[in-house]
């Protein structure tokens, strides 16, 4: 137990922010792994100092060898999005946290912070972002250098989410330390120092919009509007694809995007991902994305094409196959993940003839809902019911999952 590996967190004014019993197990370590400004702090260490650089396996596989006294330097609270939770996952760790950048952001902020939100653009895409924090009273945000503050702000303008300002919090600790309040024009316009936090705060409402989207607010075709999954299919379909807050969902023939936005709100911190072969109908996909503030990937292709690109789904919608459903669901069938399952709209009985046999060829279990909506409308002063297109609704999992 001796040697038990020893994580130590350090702050951005590096020794001052130790305590002395941390400067002394450091003092006593044979080894010193850390960050290069991390090692920067002790240049009379006589150990072996070892710069964490690359892929962090590399680093663990070497540590778990390691038979001499190691301490390892992290930011902050290293299992705050530190590399401690993945470190401890591979050996016996002892963890000394500092302050993290969060919680001092927060206290020069001069607010609570046990009901923020919290989620990092640190070494990682911005995409998904927007559903993920729409609505949020508070949220707390890790930046790197590349999703800067005046970036996250231009991000946050382009989906009309002005409702935020934020509080950046620079060199937290640091000599160099600057904190402010800013509104998001003029945090687009900022030169930030590359150690900061972002703190995003609602001053003012944030549109809802309930599950079942009604279909006049999303933009579409003209003069064919109209051309999208019906509120009534749409919310019974995304209802059989069982969508859980982490999966990641296929979207095959997007067209306006209806049921990508609202799997995107149902599917918050996972990732949607579609496909449309039509390029006039992405237009009107783009438009629908920025109102309804969903971030998702959308490929102008004729699937299966572009389906090589997205990582494998835990669900998956088939709005139509344009006469390619055997290598569609070829490809789907393959790589949907375990527990997965696959809705598919169809609109003739050769289509759904044709859809049912496929999947019980690759081992699938399939269940159909015929849907026969109808809307009323006004007849002088009187109401009558117009009936819209019946839709076969076909659900799809492998049989041994069901």
């Amino acid at each position: 137990m001796a040697n038990r590996i020893k994580m130590i967190g350090i702050g951005d004014e590096g020794r001052q922010s130790l305590l002395p019993l941390y400067e002394k197990i450091i003092g006593n370590s044979e080894v010193l792994v850390g960050g290069e400004r991390h090692l920067a702090h002790f240049p009379e260490y006589k150990g072996e100092k070892i710069p964490v650089k690359g892929g962090i396996g590399v680093l663990a596989d070497r540590l778990v060898q390691e038979s001499r006294r190691v301490v390892i330097l992290a930011s902050g609270d290293p299992l705050f999005y530190g590399i401690g939770g993945y470190l401890s996952s591979k050996m016996d760790l002892e963890i000394y946290p500092y302050f993290s950048s969060i919680q001092l952001a927060f206290a020069r902020m001069k607010e609570s912070w046990q009901d923020a939100y919290f989620t990092s653009v640190h070494g990682r895409s911005m995409k998904g972002l927007a559903q993920r924090i729409d609505g949020q009273i508070k949220i707390a945000l890790l930046t790197d250098e590349e999703n800067s503050p005046s970036k996250i702000a231009a991000y946050l303008k382009s989906f009309g989410m002005t409702e935020y300002r934020a509080f950046v919090a620079e060199n937290l600790g640091g000599e160099n330390e600057r904190t402010g309040w800013y509104e998001l024009k003029d945090m687009e316009n900022t030169v930030f120092s590359p150690l900061n936090v972002v703190i995003l705060k609602k001053t003012g409402p944030s549109p809802e919009w309930p599950f079942g989207i009604p279909d006049e607010e999303f933009s579409q075709r003209k003069p064919d509007k109209g051309l999208i999954t019906k509120r009534e299919i749409r919310t019974l379909s995304l209802s059989e694809l069982k969508i859980k807050p982490d999966s990641t969902v296929w979207d095959i023939g997007t067209c306006t995007g209806s049921v990508s936005i609202e799997a995107a709100k149902l599917a918050r911190e996972g990732a949607v991902y579609s496909v449309e072969k039509n390029e006039h109908d992405l237009v009107n996909c783009y438009e629908n994305m920025k109102k309804f503030r969903t971030d998702f990937t959308v490929v102008h292709s004729l699937a299966p094409q572009g389906l090589g690109e997205f990582p494998d789904p835990n669900a998956v919608f088939i709005g139509g196959t344009a006469g390619g459903m055997d290598d569609i669901l070829d490809v789907c069938c393959s790589r949907l993940k375990q527990n997965g399952r696959i809705v598919l709209n169809a609109v003739t009985v050769e289509s759904l003839s044709g859809a049912m046999e496929a999947f019980k060829e690759r081992n699938f279990k399939v269940s159909v809902t015929l849907a026969q909506i109808s809307r009323s409308k006004p007849i002088l002063q009187l109401t009558r019911f117009e009936a819209l297109n019946p839709v076969y609704i076909i659900t799809a999992s492998r049989k041994e999952e069901i």
